[in-house]
């Protein structure tokens, strides 16, 4: 686990439960995304997008995809993690480069790369599913800086994490809808449009919610 500052406390768990299995009282959401409703107490997560990595009866864990850390440079990430930044070009012409996230409240200090599954480290990769991993090693930050790596990725520092039913009684709150992770949504999707782009995408008109909506 890389830490570009100070960080603390536990890691996530990286062991989601396997596909299928059924965990009271509801499948595992791993690989979905939730979607924050307007009743969302918490303004760290108001509009937000989180991305699930695992979630078992154990906790969930995940990521906030659309609240970018604009004050944070990547290349700055890197000097301070002391990785070299290449001079030679990347495929697209310039040196390659991410936007930083914010990931979630729980250990600010931790980085992690979600990122397509065509890439996987040695050590440290999670694989969501067929189409999303997840890596929190120092190797796939060299590798996107010298315009190799995974083909789509972004960095997010910090996590959003929940204990054993936590998740569960959040969804039973009315705090989050669930919906799928397309590929667009995380990759492609402008980070101010990824909200309503999310509710869309499990038909839900943002115009139409209210405080007393239900889960979808």
């Amino acid at each position: 686990m890389w830490r570009p500052g100070a960080g603390r406390g536990r890691p996530p768990p990286l062991n989601p439960a396997p596909r299928g299995a059924i965990l009271p009282p509801m499948e595992s959401l791993a690989g979905q995304v939730l979607i924050a409703m307007p009743t969302m107490g918490d303004p760290r997560f108001e509009r937000s997008v989180v991305y699930l990595c695992a979630h078992s009866k154990d906790g969930a864990m995940g990521l906030v995809v659309n609240k970018p850390k604009p004050e944070i440079r990547f290349g700055d990430l890197l000097a301070r993690l002391g990785i070299p930044r290449p001079d030679r070009k990347g495929e697209g012409g310039g040196l390659r480069d991410i936007r930083v996230h914010f990931g979630g409240p729980v250990e600010e200090g931790r980085g992690f790369v979600l990122h397509s599954s065509d890439y996987a480290a040695e050590e440290g990769t999670l694989r969501v599913d067929d189409a999303v991993s997840m890596t929190a090693t120092l190797d796939v930050l060299r590798r996107i800086a010298e315009g190799a790596g995974p083909r789509d990725s972004m960095l997010a520092l910090g996590y959003a994490g929940w204990g054993p039913g936590q998740l569960e009684a959040e969804l039973g709150a009315n705090a989050w809808l669930t919906g799928p992770a397309a590929p667009s949504l995380l990759w492609s999707r402008a980070n101010e449009h990824k909200w309503n782009a999310a509710l869309k995408g499990i038909g839900v008109d943002p115009l139409s919610l209210s405080p007393s909506a239900g889960r979808a």
